[in-house]
Order: structure tokens, then sequence, then C-alpha cells
């Protein structure tokens, strides 16, 4: 318990708990899947395996890929109903245990069992679940944004270092996701993670106009667009007041103009209440793995720049924009820090 509680990463809370649960179990296997509801539809991915080696294992890049609930038909009823699903009358069988955070299913374990469990094995389980339940909120509290929900800005770091530490060379990887979350790439396109920093145009006249109250709904709003307009792969930030950081997981250069795209479009057709209409500058950059991620950020904001002084509600690459020599390369210092 002491271990598990020490842990300030979902990824090494999850192992620890996995660790503990096939201690306690005896089980098979043990794995952990992470829950996302959504305008998707619920999805899983697999982030931690303990097969019966007692290797522990995290997933990542093709092989942590989403899968729609309705894969796992007697997992998909204990889900709608909140309650633990067994899988088979007697052992060998599957136990599946839901974990819930503000009222939404975050995680769930699945335990492959050879022998039956005494109740008070059970109990024991219970009491674990539980804590671990209270310990992912208060790191859930921690690492997302009060206002929006959306990640908060002290928690990029890690999150960029995961896109860069991640496997995507399975081509096919964006294809593989549920269909809701599939995007047409072009066969011979090459994939790109991609960088975007996002910024509400004209945002202290909301403020100082209408006040903080309908500045905060806009907030709320931009949010809620940025969470149905893109995929549960791809990380969102709130970077304080009126900017916006997306990590664009793995699609083609044409692809990634055509999403901030129908994020911009998407943002100037909503009606925001007593506001009315408002738009939304981008500037995005290409991720490159042997980059620092002050130099890729410097070259979305610059991108951003030029978006804010070409008459704003638009959206700009700075690729593009280097070729058209609207922008000049600037070198980073690999050892300065974002923050």
């Amino acid at each position: 318990m002491v271990e598990m509680t020490a842990h300030r990463d979902h990824e090494l809370l999850n192992m620890s708990v996995a660790s503990s649960l096939r201690a306690i179990t005896a089980a098979e296997a043990v794995r952990i899947w992470e829950c996302n509801s959504g305008h998707h539809g619920v999805l899983l991915r697999e982030r931690v395996m303990i097969g019966s080696d007692g290797a522990c294992v995290a997933p990542e890049g093709h092989a942590a890929r989403w899968r729609a609930v309705t894969d796992f038909q007697d997992l998909y009823k204990g889900l709608e109903a909140g309650l633990q699903v067994i899988t088979g009358k007697d052992p060998p069988c599957c136990l599946w245990l839901p974990v819930s955070v503000k009222g939404r299913v975050h995680t769930c374990f699945e335990l492959h069992l050879c022998t039956p469990l005494p109740a008070a094995s059970l109990d024991v389980i219970r009491g674990i679940l539980l804590i671990y339940q209270n310990y992912q909120s208060l790191l859930n509290d921690s690492e997302h944004d009060t206002l929006t929900g959306l990640l908060n800005r002290k928690t990029f770091d890690d999150h960029f270092t995961k896109v860069l530490r991640a496997d995507w060379s399975d081509p096919g990887y964006s294809l593989q996701q549920p269909q809701a979350c599939q995007r047409r790439n072009a066969p011979d396109a090459p994939l790109h993670d991609w960088l975007a920093i996002i910024d509400i145009d004209h945002f202290k006249q909301v403020n100082d106009h209408y006040g903080h109250l309908y500045g905060d709904e806009v907030l709320i709003l931009i949010a809620n667009l940025l969470r149905t307009s893109f995929r549960p792969d791809d990380r969102l930030f709130r970077f304080g007041g009126e900017e916006f950081v997306v990590l664009l997981r793995q699609v083609s250069s044409d692809d990634a103009h055509r999403i901030f795209e129908r994020f911009r479009s998407n943002v100037e057709m909503q009606h925001f209440p007593q506001v009315g209409r408002v738009t939304v500058s981008t500037g995005y950059a290409h991720i490159d793995l042997q980059e620092a991620p002050v130099a890729i950020m410097g070259r979305a904001d610059q991108a951003l720049y030029h978006a804010k002084t070409s008459g704003r509600n638009c959206v700009c690459n700075y690729d593009q924009l280097l070729r058209r020599g609207q922008v000049q390369h600037e070198s980073a210092n690999d050892t300065a820090e974002f923050f």
C-alpha cells in the first residue's frame, strides 16, 4: 500500500496495483484498461499487462491502440450497470472490475483466475481499488485545468516526452483504431505528430466588455469543441489565459491542416451566449524527434504570430511559411527550459 501511494505517475501506479492484485489473487494474468467515454462512445486501451511469467509490460504505440467497448460484450453490460463482471461460472474465469472517477468509468481491471477467490480476498481487492480510485482522482485533479478540464501546462513536458518515446513505426496504426476515431490518410503520405498553439482572437475584449463570467464560458465552450474535434489519442492542454496546445498524433500534412481548419471553422460557427461570434488563430509545426520541445514550440509560436498578424481567424503551418520565406528558421538552445 505504501509503494502504491508513493507514485506520482499513472503508469507506475498502474504497475504497482497490477502487481499487488496478481500477488493477492494468484491470477494467471492481470490487465489494466484505460476507459474513455466521449462522443466516440466508450473506448478501451490496454495500459498494463502482467502475464504468467510475472513480467510487467506497459504497451505503447500500435499495441496500445483504442478498442471499442463493444468488443467485450460481457464487460460492456457490466460497465452500463457499473458492476463487476465475471466471465465463466467456474475457474478458469475472467473477473472484470471497473473503477469510476467523478462519475465516469476511468479504469477497468481484468483478472484471469485459475482458482476461486475466497470472500476475504475479494474484500482486500475492493479496499485496494477504493484507495486506487481516490488516488487516481487526486492525480487527475493535479494534471487538469480546473475551469476547462483539459490537461494543464505543468503536465505538458511529461506528455510530450511520451509522444517522443512512443513507437509509431507501424504505418497502419491510425487505421486500426475504432471506426469513430479513424482518419483518412493518403496511402503513401508520411505520418507525423504535430504540435499546435491555438489562441482565442481578441479575448481580452470579451473579458473587458462582457465580464469574466462570460469569458470563462467562452473558454469552457472552446474546450468542449476541442474534445469533439480531436481523437482520444490527441492531447489537449490549456496553457493559461486564452491559449491552448494540441498534440496531434500520426496524421499526414494535408490531414493535419484539414483537422485544424475544421476546428477553426467549428469555433467560428459556434454561437457563444451573449458574446456571439468568437474566432481562433492557430499555428502548428510537425514534431521532429531530434528536436528539443522548446524548438518545436517556438516554431508553432512563429506560425501563430503569422496567423495573428495576417488577419486572425486562420491556420498557419510553420513548414509552409518557411518554404515561402514568410518566417525564418531560428535555432533553439537544446538546454533551454520552456517553463
